[in-house]
C-alpha cells in the first residue's frame, strides 16, 4: 500500500509528515488484502495499523507472530475477536508503541529481551490470552486492561486493570537505565491463584494496588522503591481454605526500605494473623480500617488502628461482591470517598477506583474505560485542576 506524503512550508521550514496506513489481513488475501499477519507486519512500517477479518468459522490463523515495528492490531468486525494459534513475541526498541485489541490467542505473549536508549510501551486490551503475558524485561511499561488469561501477568512497570487471570507479578532485574516517571498501578483485577496471586518484587518504583479481588491467594511483597511510599488500598482477599501463608505478608531483605500503607481491605482468611511483616527492621507498615469475619492480628506492624472483625461479611468469589458492615465503613477521609461522595466502603467497591468503574469489562458493544484519575479535593483559588483518563474501543 502506498503512503501518502504531504509536504507543507511555513516561513521556509520546510516539515514532512508520513501519514499512517492501515494494512487489512483477510483469509486467502481477498480484496487485495494481505492472507497472513506476518506478511503485513514485514510490509508495514512504524505507526501502521493492521486490521485483522476473523476468518470464517472460527478457525485460526495459524502463525507464530514477531512484532518489530510500532503497530496496532485491531479487529474489522466491531466487537468481535480474531483468532490467532500460536505465540507472539515482541521485539522492543526505545519509543516502540505496539498495540493489541480484540485479540484471541491460544497461547503466550511475551517481550523478548530488554529495552536499550529509552522505553518501550505494550498495549492489550480487551483481548483473551490461553497462556502468560510475560513483559517482564527492563525500559518496557505494560498496559492490559479488560483481558482473560489462563495464565499470569508480569511486568516490571505499567498498569494493569480489570484484567481476569491467575496472579499478577511485579519483578525487575535490576535498575532500570531508562526509568519511567508514574507509579506501578494494579486496580479491580480477579485474582485466582492459590498463593501469591499479587506478587510485588522490585526497587525501581511506587506502586499502587487497588481495589482486586483475590479468591484464594494472597498479596506477597519482598521489594519495594527504597524510601519509597506504596498504598494496598480497598482490596478483597478471600480464602478460608486453610492457607499457611497470611492475606497482606512483607519480607524484604536487607537494605531495602520503604513505607507500605495497607488500607480499607477485606482480609478474609483462614489464619488469625492478617498482615504479617517480618522485616519490620526495614519496612514501615501502617495497617487502618481494614476488616475480616475473623479473628484480626497483625505482626511486625509499625502502626494500626480501627481495624476490625464482622461475622456478618458475605463475600462471593463469582460476582466479586461484599456484604455486610463494610460499607460506609472504610477511612473517613474525603480522599478517600466514594464515588457516589459518600465515606469509603470496605472492600473492592469503595473509593475512587471501585470495581464498578471497570466491571464488566465487556458490557456489550460500548467502549471500555481503562483509567481515572481525577482530583478528590479542590481548594479556593486553584487555578489548575489536573485529570487524566484512558479507554478503548471494542
Amino acid at each position: 500500500m502506498k503512503k501518502q506524503v504531504l509536504f507543507i512550508a511555513i516561513v521556509s521550514l520546510f516539515t514532512t509528515l508520513t501519514s499512517a496506513a492501515d494494512l487489512y489481513v483477510r483469509d486467502f488475501g481477498s480484496g487485495g488484502a494481505y492472507s497472513t499477519i506476518s506478511a503485513a507486519i514485514t510490509a508495514a512500517s512504524d505507526g501502521d495499523r493492521i486490521i485483522i477479518r476473523p476468518k470464517s468459522g472460527g478457525i485460526p490463523y495459524l502463525e507464530n507472530l514477531v512484532v518489530n515495528k510500532s503497530l496496532s492490531f485491531v479487529c474489522e468486525i466491531n466487537f468481535t475477536k480474531y483468532l490467532i494459534q500460536g505465540t507472539i513475541s515482541i521485539t522492543p526498541a526505545a519509543g516502540r508503541v505496539i498495540t493489541f485489541s480484540n485479540l484471541n490467542l491460544t497461547s503466550s505473549m511475551t517481550v523478548n529481551a530488554a529495552t536499550t536508549g529509552g522505553r518501550a510501551t505494550l498495549n492489550v486490551f480487551n483481548s483473551i490470552l490461553g497462556s502468560d503475558l510475560n513483559a517482564s524485561q527492563q525500559n518496557i511499561s505494560l498496559y492490559a486492561s479488560g483481558n482473560v488469561l489462563t495464565g499470569n501477568i508480569y511486568l516490571t512497570h505499567g498498569r494493569c486493570t480489570a484484567n481476569n487471570c491467575y496472579m499478577i507479578a511485579l519483578g525487575a532485574s535490576g535498575t532500570e537505565t531508562s526509568p519511567a516517571t508514574d507509579d506501578v498501578e494494579i486496580i479491580a483485577n480477579a485474582l485466582l491463584y492459590g498463593a501469591n496471586a499479587i506478587d510485588l518484587n522490585q526497587r525501581n518504583y511506587n506502586f499502587k494496588v487497588l481495589n482486586n479481588y483475590l479468591t484464594a491467594g494472597y498479596i506477597n511483597i519482598s521489594g519495594i522503591k527504597n524510601g519509597g511510599s506504596n498504598e494496598i488500598r480497598n482490596n478483597v482477599v478471600n480464602s478460608t481454605g486453610g492457607s499457611s501463608s497470611y492475606p497482606i505478608y512483607v519480607y524484604l531483605t536487607s537494605g531495602n526500605t520503604g513505607f507500605i500503607s495497607v488500607l480499607n481491605n477485606i482480609l478474609n482468611y483462614s489464619t488469625s494473623t492478617k498482615i504479617y511483616n517480618a522485616s519490620s527492621g526495614l519496612s514501615s507498615v501502617y495497617a487502618f480500617y481494614n476488616m475480616s469475619s475473623s479473628t484480626f492480628s497483625t505482626s511486625g506492624v509499625t502502626s494500626q488502628s480501627s481495624n476490625s472483625v464482622s461475622p456478618s461479611l458475605v463475600l462471593n468469589n463469582s460476582t466479586y461482591t461484599v456484604t455486610g458492615s463494610n460499607v460506609n465503613a472504610g477511612y473517613p477521609e474525603d480522599d478517600y470517598a466514594d464515588i457516589d461522595l459518600t465515606r469509603n466502603d470496605i472492600g473492592n467497591w469503595g473509593g475512587s477506583n471501585s470495581w464498578g468503574n471497570y466491571w464488566p469489562s465487556s458490557a456489550g458493544n460500548k467502549p471500555q474505560i481503562d483509567y481515572l484519575n481525577t482530583p478528590r479535593r479542590i481548594f479556593v483559588g486553584t487555578t489548575t485542576m489536573n485529570a487524566s483518563g484512558a479507554g478503548h474501543s471494542k
